[in-house]
């Protein structure tokens, strides 16, 4: 992996690590509840690369954030943009 997608990794361990303490869960608790090992969660809070999707998924459930993986990619303004200047080349 590319050093500067690795950011990528941190600040997403970082959101949910923000999640867990706003709510005032510990470790111990996101993991009980996700049925997930402690250190899965410290890897997910610390970015670690090698995280299963479920085990990201089943925290965000726990946390109450599942919806917030729905708006992923749902408001494409670069693929509106591509697509509105075919249709106005089109046009010509």
């Amino acid at each position: 992996m590319l050093p500067k997608y690795e950011k990528y990794y941190h600040q997403l361990g970082q959101n949910f690590k923000l999640a867990r303490l706003r709510r005032k869960l510990t470790i111990a608790q996101v993991a009980e509840r996700a049925n997930l090992s402690e250190s899965a969660i410290r890897g997910i809070e610390e970015g670690h690369k090698i995280i299963k999707m479920q085990d990201w998924f089943a925290v965000l459930i726990v946390l109450g954030l599942a919806d917030d993986l729905l708006k992923l990619a749902s408001d494409d303004i670069l693929g509106r943009k591509l697509q509105d200047i075919e249709l106005l080349n089109k046009e010509k």
